[in-house]
């Protein structure tokens, strides 16, 4: 597996392998060496190491050009010529990824959940999962590693149902989001020329773009380890129809999410703390959030956007509030779940067109326009073929599932093959006129 995982890593690009055996040794020599003392200054020191060598590559190849070019920029707006160049850095594909993932096994060494493996080959394998490498979900030590250490036995059922998994996560790849990036690049990068309506439904295309991109990854990676015989982690839970923007967050990339609330909001003192430091420490985990995903101002944006829509209800003591199970039990039960999606997708879908935007004159152009060019002209529907039937196949898309949300995928139930039968029909036909975009994680 071990071998498998570092052939598919290295066939993008052999050289950047390196990073991963030493992040994979370095961790766990120092995993090993912190669970064999008790003094808590040698402990502390052991952790910076691993903190510092992990952060250090992800800081150079992600973020060595931003500050650069923005040091420069600071200081000629002071009239002051700085003599600095940034350089030529290929980012390593899941970098990000794989950084929080060795990470988390010695920050949980450190705090006394877990004790280190004796096994390097077992914790290389952890580190380097094929399936999950590249763009997550991040997983845990206490939850995947174990599982390289104990015997598997192969089960059809298990197996098939990593099949149907993966099926899906291709359908919301090529079906969604790769269909939606053909109108979704030509309405952001032409967005001068665009009517209010149809910025509105770029934005709109591109929350389903960036969902089917992501989720449809995710499932992939989940489906596959699943014939493998391996369980990853849930990532996705149905985002869209969160209720408010908190919901959201506990729906959307669970992994990360859940990785910042354990290993950043937690110590910083979480919401146990006065009122000023829990709003503090939200900005903090959104600011950094965005940054994670990528070394543009945009993201910064995008993540400081996210804590003022939960703002409010952290001040009113709400983001807990929609922690329930979906129910349509009355009329009125139904409007105002309804309202909430509704309003929680639109300002989500809000944001969105920052992470999307080239820059944030880009985002501010295109939100501008989007709110004061008040026509209902939808010229982009002419420019490429099947533009009102894919609006069918998301509405479709929402209604299946709207209805299977407390399943992993749609193909339950008595039609099951029925239904596993139409889907690969659209990824064979639909899949034949998507733009075949990389996926949008691959560049985090």
């Amino acid at each position: 597996m071990l071998i498998a995982s570092y052939i598919f890593y290295g066939w993008w690009d052999w050289r950047f392998l390196s990073l991963i055996v030493i992040s994979t040794i370095v961790d766990f020599a120092i995993g090993k060496l912190i669970f064999s003392t008790t003094d808590k200054k040698r402990r502390k020191a052991l952790l910076m190491v691993s903190l510092l060598v992990n952060l250090g590559f992800l800081g150079f190849f992600k973020y060595y050009n931003f500050f650069i070019e923005n040091w420069i920029q600071a200081w000629e707006t002071l009239g002051v010529s700085i003599n600095l160049s940034s350089l030529n850095i290929i980012l390593p594909v899941g970098i990000s990824f794989y950084t929080f993932q060795t990470l988390s096994y010695t920050i949980d060494i450190y705090r006394k959940k877990i004790k280190p493996t004796n096994s390097v080959l077992s914790f290389a394998t952890f580190v380097a999962f094929f399936p999950q490498l590249v763009a997550g979900p991040i997983e845990r030590a206490q939850h995947l590693l174990p599982q390289f250490l104990s015997k598997r036995k192969f089960s059809y059922k298990h197996a098939m149902s990593g099949v149907h998994i993966f099926i899906w996560g291709l359908f919301k790849k090529v079906v969604i989001a790769d269909t939606c990036a053909t109108y979704v690049n030509v309405i952001f990068e032409n967005y001068e020329t665009m009517s209010s309506l149809s910025l509105v439904l770029g934005a709109v295309y591109f929350a389903f773009q960036i969902y089917g991109d992501f989720s449809g990854y995710s499932d992939m990676a989940i489906g596959l380890a699943r014939m493998l015989g391996f369980d990853l982690m849930q990532n996705f839970r149905y985002p869209y129809f969160a209720r408010d923007i908190a919901e959201f967050w506990r729906r959307w990339h669970i992994s990360l999410t859940t990785w910042f609330r354990d290993y950043l909001y937690i110590p910083l003192g979480g919401s146990r703390t006065t009122k000023m430091l829990q709003i503090r420490n939200v900005f903090i985990i959104f600011l950094v959030s965005g940054f994670w995903h990528g070394a543009n101002w945009t993201f910064i944006a995008w993540g400081f956007l996210n804590a003022l829509y939960f703002l409010p209800l952290l001040l009113l003591k709400k983001n807990r509030i929609n922690r329930d199970d979906i129910t349509m039990n009355s009329f009125k039960n139904w409007i105002n779940t309804t309202f909430k999606i509704f309003i929680t997708f639109s300002i989500t879908s809000l944001a969105w067109v920052f992470f999307r935007a080239n820059d944030i004159q880009h985002a501010f152009g295109y939100l501008k326009r989007m709110l004061s060019e008040l026509s209902l002209n939808i010229q982009f529907l002419s420019i490429e073929r099947y533009a009102i039937e894919l609006i069918g196949i998301l509405v479709l898309f929402v209604v299946i599932e709207w209805f299977h949300k407390k399943s992993e995928h749609p193909f339950v139930g008595k039609y099951y093959m029925a239904k596993i039968t139409f889907v690969l029909f659209l990824i064979i036909t639909l899949g034949v006129f998507s733009s075949h975009e990389d996926f949008i994680y691959f560049q985090f």
